[in-house]
């Protein structure tokens, strides 16, 4: 567990509970949080505003959590051993994908063009967490600026600041792409947006109480059936 005084983002403990205040700075910093983040997420008086200048409510105290996500890119070869890129947004409370998309170049330009497609107008993050990569240039902090968002930079060589992140890419590869042969980029688009609609609809968390990053609701009677996801890979067993 990260000490109190620590600034690290994000602690490598995950039995730690999230179902701390906003404002409780303590209790965030014993969890997944870091002082320096709690700190900013506990403040008050400070709205929120969206791309127009409008002020928008603060996520963070309507819910009672903080509003983080988190990015990375990952590498993915080919048969023809070429080199892919993926790319992946997750929000941190509820462990939801939402944005992944595949490139073969991936610049600066092209990573803050998806953060503005993966998130609506008022449907920003007040934090996002980062690795250093030299990928995420000034084009990229100036546009989380524009958006309102905080950027978030680990600490060099700590790829275990980014570990919600990390984590996706790590059940990525286990569970879908391990078992795959990429033949190329639109290919590995569809595999990867297929285990996006799996990871968030179906696919259960420990730390969600066995529920799936989207809600799902307990279906008690019905015969059960099994569905095939990713060719047969997963399935989905639902009661009709």
């Amino acid at each position: 567990m990260v000490p109190y005084p620590a600034v690290s983002l994000v602690s490598i403990d995950p039995a730690c509970s999230h179902n701390h205040s906003a404002r409780d700075t303590r209790a965030l910093a014993q969890g997944r949080l870091s002082v320096l983040l709690a700190l900013e997420i506990a403040s008050t008086g400070r709205a929120a505003t969206d791309r127009n200048g409008a002020a928008r409510a603060d996520p963070a105290n309507e819910h009672g959590e903080p509003d983080i996500a988190a990015m990375d890119l990952f590498v993915v070869p080919t048969i023809g051993f070429k080199l892919l890129y993926g790319f992946v947004i997750v929000r941190v409370h509820r462990r939801e994908l939402v944005w992944i998309n595949v490139t073969t170049n991936p610049t600066a330009e092209w990573v803050a063009r998806q953060i503005t497609e993966a998130f609506p107008w008022n449907g920003a993050p007040r934090h996002m967490i980062r690795d250093r990569d030299r990928i995420y240039g000034a084009v990229v902090t100036r546009r989380l600026r524009a958006m309102g968002i905080r950027d978030k930079p680990i600490a060099p060589a700590s790829p275990w600041q980014n570990g919600f992140a990390e984590r996706l890419i790590g059940s990525i590869r286990r569970e879908c792409l391990d078992h795959t042969i990429v033949s190329g980029e639109a290919h590995l688009r569809r595999k990867l947006i297929s285990y996006a609609a799996y990871y968030n609809s179906v696919r259960t968390h420990r730390s969600l109480y066995k529920d799936a990053p989207i809600s799902r609701p307990i279906h008690q009677t019905g015969i059960i059936r099994s569905q095939p996801i990713l060719g047969g890979l997963h399935h989905h067993y639902v009661r009709v």
